[in-house]
């Protein structure tokens, strides 16, 4: 069976010696966040999810969610699990005081994150759509919507949902239909169908509150007429009391490749009582608040699954005799094939946890830095880096899942071991929230294009200048070579985007992964400068050899990436789709 273990010297690595997580208490509202208290927020975090919520992982998936006439059953252990995790204060770490959170950094969240889905991304899912809920809510609700829904979901007393797609309505929000009729007391009533809500119904919480997109009677059409509901399943008293039950339920649940022990449910609102948040037709809006973070928020459940894949194919390594190597030593690791692919599991592991981290560190900077110009800067940061840490991350989830069974060779490919359920659970991650397709359609369509062109620029500038504070030349020099040439490409998706957007779009996704390695060489780059002279000097030597892999065989790929991104797409776009299909 797959086991997994808190990385937490690789974690305070990242946050203490490479970015410096210190910074963050000299912020408004930060003062507690001392290094202590970091420390102390991943180790009992690690205590907590090692012991409590990793040995579920396998025998929740055994079982998975079951759907009985409008109930869902968990499996044994889910909702007690999730009981002590929220009362024990985890899914309010970084929920403002006021409504009974700890008031934290948004990056220790993802800290914690992280460890849950690195033990088990399907209960993971709760406390995250629950965090989403409140983001938004908290955003743009009113001073009563919030007061009456903030507390219970600050603490995760109660869970949250995010209620957008329809079955003709994927990634197409222009096509929902569900309608919101207003009462006369205020509320509206929703009739309609969503489906793929993640922790739509279950009984780990006393009540469900789900953000809803629908239209209102006098809405224009597109998307330009979506507003936000919020629609509890139970109704809420005055004085803030569990109600009767509202018209809701849940019609089905889906039977999925993986994330079993997560319930993906179709819900059916029949006249269900739900209150406006935010402003009539600002639907859309109001959802991209939860939705950006909630990209981030799937970038660290890809992050957690890689880690848990290079556990176990290191482990198993380590351990396994089969054959010989040219060198004559039996354990396979000593193979150069199998070291190959554990020094490429550790390389994108390892940096994409700096990549990650970092990027939320700029979530706290961007909502708390007292100069203007440096909440502009981080939040420019944050917005370019979002749909790489979203695609890349979970990309990687699922290509070293595969990697990890391959190291395991038959033996991967089996149930028992466990690893087979890393690509299970894995897949869906570079789906929701967005493709990773639309996340690179939107890095080359939109981010790229904002302010002029200011949020590449800016990211550019800042990896000249660690550059030019030094490293090891068989890192500096392909780092250099890569970020030239994603810069030309950057100029010409730029200028020629408006007048040949299918090339733009066809290489979207080639121009994503190869900005991701650049950024991957960076993160590499600040990583080996912050292990010289660490104390551990086995630790630092591991970072220099990984760092070496990915700069000599990984790296190098950006500047392929850079040229097939550019590649004219009009001889393949200009034909008719019916030649695919040609016999």
């Amino acid at each position: 069976m797959a086991t997994y273990k808190v990385p937490q010297k690789d974690i305070l690595f990242a946050l203490h010696d490479v970015l410096d997580v210190s910074q963050l208490s000299a912020l408004p509202g930060f003062e507690d966040a001392s290094a202590e208290i970091v420390d102390g927020v991943v180790d009992e975090a690690a205590k907590f999810v090692e012991g409590v919520v990793a040995p579920l992982r396998e025998s929740a998936d055994a079982v998975g969610a079951q759907w009985q006439d409008g109930e869902v059953i968990l499996p044994e252990g889910m909702k007690e699990a999730y009981q002590q995790f929220y009362e024990a204060g985890w899914v309010g770490l970084a929920s403002p005081g006021e409504y009974g959170g700890q008031g934290l950094p948004y990056v220790l969240s993802k800290v914690v994150e992280e460890m849950l889905c690195g033990a088990n991304v399907s209960f993971a899912l709760y406390p995250g759509l629950t965090s989403s809920c409140f983001e938004a809510i908290e955003a743009v609700g009113s001073d009563e919507i919030k007061d009456r829904y903030l507390p219970k979901l600050g603490t995760g007393e109660w869970t949250g949902t995010m209620c957008l797609t329809e079955p003709q309505a994927g990634s197409d929000l222009a096509a929902v239909k569900t309608k919101a009729t207003p009462n006369d007391d205020g509320s509206y009533s929703l009739e309609g169908m969503k489906i793929f809500i993640t922790g739509g119904e279950h009984q780990m919480a006393d009540n469900i509150v789900h953000l809803v997109l629908a239209r209102l009677p006098d809405a224009p059409a597109g998307i330009k007429g979506l507003s936000t509901f919020v629609v509890p399943k139970y109704l809420v008293n005055a004085d803030g009391s569990i109600g009767e039950r509202n018209a809701l339920r849940c019609i089905s649940i889906e039977h999925k490749m993986g994330i079993h022990a997560s319930c993906t449910c179709t819900m059916g609102f029949d006249g269900a009582k739900g209150w406006l948040v935010g402003a009539p037709n600002h639907g859309i809006q109001n959802m991209f608040i939860m939705m950006n973070l909630a990209r981030i928020m799937v970038g660290f459940q890809g992050l957690g699954q890689c880690e848990l894949a290079t556990q176990n194919a290191l482990a198993y390594a380590m351990d396994r005799k089969q054959g010989k190597s040219f060198s004559g030593s039996e354990q396979i690791i000593d193979h150069p094939d199998v070291r190959r692919m554990l020094l490429t599991m550790r390389a994108y592991t390892e940096a994409g946890r700096v990549m990650a981290l970092d990027t939320s560190m700029h979530v706290d900077l961007a909502h708390r830095a007292t100069d203007e110009a440096a909440r502009e800067a981080a939040q420019d940061h944050v917005e370019l880096m979002t749909p790489l840490v979203k695609a890349f991350l979970t990309d990687a989830a699922f290509e070293l899942g595969s990697l990890a069974v391959q190291v395991y060779g038959g033996h991967g490919f089996i149930r028992e071991h466990g690893i087979e359920q890393i690509i299970r659970d894995s897949k869906i991650l570079a789906l929701y929230e967005g493709t990773n397709g639309i996340q690179a359609m939107d890095l080359v369509r939109r981010k790229l294009q904002l302010h002029g062109g200011r949020l590449p620029q800016r990211y550019f500038e800042r990896v000249r200048k660690h550059l030019a504070e030094g490293g090891p030349d068989w890192l500096v020099a392909p780092l250099e070579e890569a970020l030239g040439a994603l810069e030309t490409a950057t100029k010409e998706i730029q200028a020629g985007f408006r007048d040949n957007p299918n090339d733009a779009a066809y290489g979207c996704c080639d121009y994503l992964r190869a900005f991701s390695l650049v950024a991957l060489g960076e993160a590499w780059l600040r990583s080996v400068r912050a292990a010289e002279g660490h104390k551990d000097a086995g630790f630092a030597e591991a970072k220099v050899v990984t760092a070496h892999h990915f700069a000599t065989r990984l790296l190098p790929h950006a500047v392929t990436l850079c040229k097939t991104a550019l590649a004219p797409a009009e001889p393949i776009m200009g034909k008719p789709a019916a030649l695919l299909d040609a016999a």
